[in-house]
């Protein structure tokens, strides 16, 4: 089993994976960063599949985390949640955690379609790191 962690560039994923490397240590186990792209970016992706290992490995020396852990990339095709599901499954997590980031009143109404996609047809708990920044 594993603790899984939806990862893209961004400040809202750092905060996740951070804290998704927090629990995985809690609890002895592997970190799987999943990493979905859309369909025509996959072959981009995985050339840049160093570029986007060394952003983990930054992000988990510079909050002091040493984890093992390994990066899964696949296609969002029409649907990344979906994708990100499949990863869930293939990578046998037992949690998974994403980030959210701040909404504007409108926002706060609706969650973004991928996130209430995961909390909602996940079906392992999913936990959700706000990034206070809003960036």
């Amino acid at each position: 089993m594993s603790v899984a962690v939806a990862h893209q560039v961004s400040s809202t994923s750092r905060i996740a994976l951070r804290e998704a490397a927090r629990e995985a240590s809690m609890r002895g186990t592997e970190l799987a960063v999943l990493h979905v792209v859309e369909s025509l970016d996959l072959d981009i992706a995985a050339a840049n599949r160093s570029g986007i290992s060394d952003e983990v490995e930054r992000v988990l020396r510079d909050g002091g985390l040493d984890v093992p852990w390994e990066l899964h990339l696949a296609t969002g095709e029409d649907n990344v949640a979906d994708a990100l599901l499949k990863l869930v499954e293939d990578v046998d997590a037992e949690v998974l955690v994403i980030g959210a980031r701040r909404r504007s009143p409108v926002g706060k109404f609706l969650l973004g379609s991928v996130t209430q996609t995961l909390i909602l047809q996940a079906e392992l708990p999913v936990l959700v790191v706000k990034d206070r920044t809003g960036a």
